[in-house]
């Protein structure tokens, strides 16, 4: 598995922590868990936000790290 699949999958998963988070906001009544739930979606959010900067980075440099371009070509 090359660098380019494991940074895109690790992308992903951070997306999904981050719609669980904000779905975990909206399910409780509790205003500090909401506010707290919210507040680690928007750290999430800001991590995710510097490793696409990353993997921007990296496909321009290593083109043949550009994952799902290659997967659609494929298809």
């Amino acid at each position: 598995m090359t660098i380019g699949t494991r940074m895109h999958q690790c992308l992903t998963s951070l997306e999904g922590a981050i719609a669980d988070l904000k779905s975990f906001a909206l399910e409780t009544q509790d205003k500090i868990a909401q506010k707290q739930f919210t507040d680690y979606a928007n750290q999430l959010e800001n991590i995710a936000q510097g490793l696409k900067g990353r993997i921007n980075y990296i496909e321009s440099q290593e083109p043949q790290y550009k994952v799902y371009q290659q997967a659609q070509q494929q298809r």
